[in-house]
């Protein structure tokens, strides 16, 4: 009788297999776990700034065209411009795609109200102006309430950061003083002492406003330039850039600060900064788009990298066990207390009967062979 110790060996080797398992296997899932979580939240995150970024687009033709309506209103004219109707077309048709996730809609449905009022508001003109700019003060928080649901205003990015400033923050706000200056100029210079007394400190302000959000723009603008790794960034800026200013500069001249404005540069200035206002958004908001889309795009990589290494993983630990339970090895046997000779030998198994020496044994130690004395003779 004998025990094989091959089943000791089989047992210690599962044993490690298990326990290579649970070091190797409960880390690396740990660690896939926390990698994938934080890549699932930044594509998460940069796929709402990229609805920003698309609503963000809509709004600058409204902005555009509020000054426009303001304007005309001033001037006498009661029918709102076609541009405005195409404007808040456009930014319905996005609000109704994005504003659930961006939480816009309530600030758009109030917003377009009270564009859809504007055309009732009569008056003397400090009345249609207090209208007008209560509107336009309503799209500038919508802009900010887009920045900030849709994350924008806390990207990690510097470019990025500083673009979505220019083109949210400093860009509408630009537009909307630069309009103001110009209205507010004429009204002053042709108003009555009421309207002048009234008036004026508007004006004042919004020509301090203009300087500021024109000189905001510009540092924002050069600063995502100067940090940022997009090769077309720097020069679609610097035209884009170079015709917007030249359109404020031409407003400001036409506005003639503290004399009489001319009406005819202040038109020519006014529908060349709308121009320059929108290709000015669209540069912007096309390169934060391809920003985005790298930073989508490295994602993927990475993600593709945390699955590999998942699968490696897996499978090394896969190999950990199979190893042990296909390894062969040598039986061994080792005797039994207790147990006799014949347990130990019990001779060639099925011996055949009619060999000459079947059923015999050869002599244990001690014992005489009755035959060797002879054969010891005959070799004598």
């Amino acid at each position: 009788m004998s025990v094989s110790v091959d089943n000791r060996r089989t047992r210690a080797r599962s044993a490690l297999a298990a326990v290579l398992t649970v070091l190797i296997l409960v880390p690396a899932a740990i660690l896939f776990a926390s990698v994938w979580g934080t890549i699932s939240d930044k594509r998460d995150s940069t796929q709402r700034e990229k609805q920003g970024v698309e609503y963000i687009s809509s709004l600058a033709p409204l902005v555009s065209a509020l000054a426009e309506a303001q304007s005309s209103a001033l001037a006498g004219v009661a029918a709102a411009p076609g541009s405005l109707t195409a404007a808040v077309n456009g930014v319905a048709a996005v609000d109704q795609r994005l504003g659930d996730e961006l939480n816009t809609r309530e600030r758009w449905t109030g917003l377009n109200q009270k564009i859809d009022q504007l055309g009732k508001v009569t008056g003397d003109p400090v009345a249609v102006f207090q209208a007008h700019a209560e509107v336009t003060d309503l799209a500038l928080a919508l802009y900010d309430a887009v920045r900030d649901n849709s994350e924008l205003v806390r990207d990690p990015d510097n470019d990025i950061s500083h673009l979505q400033q220019a083109v949210a923050a400093d860009l509408p706000e630009s537009v909307v003083q630069v309009s103001r200056m110009g209205d507010l100029a004429q009204q002053v210079a042709s108003g009555d002492a009421k309207t002048k007394a009234q008036l004026a400190p508007q004006f004042g302000a919004a020509v301090e406003q203009v300087n500021s959000s024109v000189s905001e723009l510009t540092d924002n603008l050069q600063a995502a330039v100067d940090d940022t790794g997009s090769v077309t960034l720097s020069g679609n800026l610097v035209n884009g850039l170079d015709s917007f200013r030249r359109g404020v500069e031409s407003l400001t001249r036409g506005a003639n600060l503290g004399g009489a404005p001319n009406t005819a540069t202040m038109a020519t200035a006014q529908s060349q900064l709308q121009t320059s206002l929108s290709n000015l958004s669209g540069i912007v908001t096309r390169e934060m788009t391809v920003l985005l889309d790298d930073r989508l795009d490295s994602l993927d990589t990475d993600a593709i990298v945390a699955l590999a290494s998942a699968a490696a993983a897996v499978l090394l630990v896969a190999t950990a066990m199979v190893l042990p339970l296909t390894g062969t090895g040598r039986r061994i046997f080792t005797p039994v207390p207790g147990a006799g000779p014949r347990d130990l030998d019990p001779g060639p198994a099925g011996a055949d009967p009619g060999r000459p020496d079947a059923g015999h044994r050869a002599p244990a130690y001690g014992e005489t062979n009755p035959t060797r004395r002879e054969r010891s003779g005959a070799l004598r």
